[in-house]
C-alpha cells in the first residue's frame, strides 16, 4: 500500500495560533486543490488577525469556524458537512509556565479534545484508507538530555511538566487509535519553533518586546537551558511532507540543528535590535538582561535527532537560527500594530503561570 496521501478538505485545529496560522499560509499558498477549515477556540493564544486577508486571497478554499475541540457534536457535524479527508491537529495548550499555575486546562484540550478528534475521525472514516489524521507534538515529552546526545523517534518517554505530560498522553492516544481501530495516523516531535506570529509570552518575541521599551529582559536560573531552534516555515513545510509521504503509524522527529542557550538567543536579539532599531538613548540593550528564578522542573537540555526524517522524506531546514531570527525580529519591527493589539488586550508581557 503507498504511502502517499492527497489532501483534499483539511480540518486544521488551532489554525488561529502561532505554527498552525503560518501552517494555513502554506497550505493555501502551495496547493491550489486544497480547501482548509479551521476549527479554533480563539483563546486567548488564538488570533483571528493572524489569519487576516486568507477568505479573500482564497475564494471558496478557506474557513474559519469559532469551535472546542471537545465538543463533540461539533467536531461531529464538520466532518459530515465538510467531508474532511485530512486532519492537522495543532490546537493545545501550550505553555510551561500555565501549565505549573493551571493544569486542568491542559489536560482536557490537550488528552480530551485529541480523544474527541480521534474519536469523530473514526466514526466519519470507517475503513477508508485515503485519510491521514496528524497529530504535532513536542520533544518536550521525552524530558531533558545530558550535554550530549539527541531525542530520535524511539526515546523513552519522560515528560517534567504537566504540559509536556498532557502531550505525551495526547501522543499514546494516537498511536493506540492507529493500533486498536486502523485509523491511519501520524505524528511529529518538533524542536522549539520561532518566526512571525508567535505569541509574546514565548522567549523570542517576548524579548523582542521588552527590549523594544526598554524593559529588563527576564532570562531564568542561569541561562544555560540549550534549545535546538527550528523556523516556523521549515517546520510546516516538514509537517506537510510527512502528512503527504510519511509511512501511516509512524512518528518523525523534526529539528533544525540549531542548538543554542537561551542567554545566547537573548543576545543575539539585543544585537540584531540594536543594528535594526537602535536604543534612543544609545548602548546596547544586553544591559536589560536581568536573570530571574528558575522554573520548577525546567529541562536542562532539548536536542532533536532529524535523521529518518532527512533520510525518508528528505526534508532539510532552508534557514539556518542567524538567517531565521534576523526575518523574526524583522517581522516584528514590521508588524507593531499586531504586536499592541495583543498587548492592548488581556496580556501585558507579563511572566503567565507560576502565580503560586
Amino acid at each position: 500500500m503507498s504511502n502517499e496521501h492527497f489532501p483534499r478538505v483539511v480540518l486544521l485545529t488551532g489554525g488561529a495560533g502561532f505554527i498552525g496560522c503560518n501552517h494555513v499560509r502554506l497550505l493555501l499558498a502551495e496547493d491550489p486543490a486544497v480547501r482548509v477549515v479551521v476549527l479554533d477556540a480563539l483563546t486567548y493564544a488564538g488570533n483571528p488577525r493572524n489569519l487576516d486577508g486568507l477568505e479573500a486571497a482564497y475564494p471558496g478554499r478557506f474557513r474559519v469556524v469559532r469551535g472546542d475541540i471537545c465538543d463533540e457534536p461539533a467536531v461531529a457535524a464538520l466532518f459530515r458537512e465538510e467531508r474532511v479527508d485530512t486532519v492537522v491537529h495543532f490546537a493545545a495548550e501550550s505553555h510551561v509556565d500555565r501549565s505549573i499555575d493551571g493544569p486542568a486546562e491542559f489536560l482536557r484540550t490537550n488528552i480530551m479534545g485529541t480523544y474527541v478528534l480521534l474519536q469523530e475521525a473514526r466514526r466519519a472514516w470507517e475503513k477508508r484508507t485515503d485519510v491521514r489524521f496528524h497529530h504535532i507534538s513536542t520533544d518536550e515529552v521525552f524530558g531533558s538530555l545530558g550535554a550530549e546526545g539527541a531525542f530520535t523517534e524511539t526515546t523513552p518517554y519522560d515528560p517534567s511538566s504537566p504540559y509536556s505530560a498532557s502531550k505525551a498522553a495526547a501522543d499514546h492516544l494516537v498511536r493506540a487509535w492507529e493500533r486498536t481501530f486502523g485509523l491511519r495516523v501520524s505524528l511529529t516531535n518538533c524542536s522549539n519553533n520561532y518566526g512571525p506570529y508567535q505569541f509574546p509570552e514565548k522567549l523570542i518575541p517576548l524579548v523582542i518586546m521588552n527590549a523594544l521599551e526598554d524593559k529588563p529582559l527576564p532570562v531564568y536560573g542561569d541561562g544555560m537551558n540549550v534549545r535546538d531552534w527550528l523556523f516556523v516555515e521549515d517546520h510546516c513545510r516538514a509537517i506537510d511532507l510527512v502528512v503527504r509521504r510519511g509511512a501511516p503509524g509512524s512518528c518523525y522527529n523534526i529539528g533544525g540543528r540549531s542548538e543554542q542557550p537561551n542567554l545566547e538567543v537573548v543576545r543575539r536579539i539585543c544585537d540584531l535590535l540594536d543594528e535594526m532599531a537602535p536604543r534612543p538613548g544609545g548602548g546596547s540593550r544586553r544591559e536589560l538582561i536581568t536573570f530571574v528564578k528558575d522554573r520548577p522542573g525546567h529541562d536542562r537540555r532539548y536536542a532533536i535527532d532529524p535523521t529518518r526524517i532527512e533520510a525518508e522524506l528528505g526534508f532539510r531546514p532552508r534557514e539556518d537560527f542567524a538567517g531565521g531570527l534576523r526575518r523574526t525580529v524583522r517581522w516584528y519591527l514590521d508588524h507593531r500594530d499586531w504586536v499592541e493589539e495583543i498587548r492592548s488586550g488581556r496580556y501585558r508581557g507579563e511572566r503567565l503561570g507560576l502565580t503560586t
